[in-house]
């Protein structure tokens, strides 16, 4: 299946606007052909996209928090276009993860009806925003990252899944354009500016030790720690144009990839879920 192909079933999906839960509108991954090539392993191919899946959502969540938050309307534009963004990469993942897992679920079963230990998001996607210092870092980081895995999976042996990255990758290239324009602009910017970048630079640091722990792929032949060793390549880049000392990587042990997360995801999880979860199955 070609990227033009799924990129007309997702936008006639987009067209009807079916974002919020329960619309009823049909599976985004309508009129595909999903069959799983023979050899690749199904149960590791469900898992990968939930992870990808539950890490853009949880990142949507955070990054809509901005909404009439942001300090500047154009970025409050942008940071809820980039969360659409996600939230679109999310629907193609867990309608993938549904057609695979053998559950059936669809995309709303798998955003509104499971609990903070069912997610396998990274925990860098779902600490809260912090200032807007911390949120362009975090964004730089986990976009960079993002798309470094998601170049690697347009040669996925799935069809369906090589098609969502390729257009995944779109649009983390400007995600991430974006992410360091602003860490540029800040870290070489006032001495406030500065500062905060510096601190969000340093309080960021331990939570990307999970970029290279992450072998969700690993079964598609992705070397985590080339992407992470991209993706770090990127981070002290930016963080050297922008004249923003590198902190030294500070590992922690806990990994959202196994469901152990930060005290922040079920709040956040609440906030999402709490209108679907008190009318379930209710149409609008």
């Amino acid at each position: 299946m070609s990227d033009d192909h799924l990129s007309l079933a997702a936008d006639a999906a987009e067209g009807d606007g079916h974002w919020a839960f329960g619309t009823g509108f049909e599976d985004p991954l309508h009129g595909v052909d999903t069959t799983v090539p023979d050899g690749v392993d199904t149960a590791a191919l469900a898992a990968l996209c939930l992870a990808l899946g539950d890490d853009a959502l949880v990142s949507a969540q955070r990054l809509g928090e901005w909404v009439t938050a942001a300090p500047e309307l154009e970025i409050e534009l942008a940071l809820a276009n980039i969360g659409l963004d996600l939230l679109g990469q999310t629907r193609l993942l867990y309608a993938r993860a549904g057609l695979l897992d053998g559950t059936g679920r669809d995309e709303d079963a798998y955003a509104y009806f499971r609990d903070a230990d069912a997610f396998r998001n990274l925990r860098i996607t779902e600490v809260p925003n912090g200032d807007f210092a911390f949120t362009v870092l975090r964004l730089l980081a986990h976009s960079a990252w993002r798309l470094a895995l998601l170049r690697r999976l347009t040669s996925a042996p799935d069809p369906v899944l090589a098609a969502i990255a390729a257009k995944g990758v779109k649009e983390l290239a400007y995600h991430r354009q974006f992410a360091a324009d602003w860490a540029i602009r800040l870290g070489d910017g006032t001495e406030e500016s500065h500062r905060r970048m510096t601190e969000a630079a340093r309080a960021l640091a331990p939570l990307l030790a999970e970029f290279g722990r992450d072998d969700s792929a690993a079964f598609l032949g992705v070397d985590a720690a080339g992407v992470a060793a991209e993706a770090r390549e990127v981070w002290e880049r930016v963080l050297g144009a922008a004249t923003l000392e590198i902190p030294e990587a500070v590992a922690e042990s806990a990994d959202g990839r196994r469901g152990a997360h930060t005290e922040h995801l079920a709040p956040l999880l609440a906030e999402l879920q709490v209108v679907a979860r008190a009318h379930p199955g209710a149409t609008w």
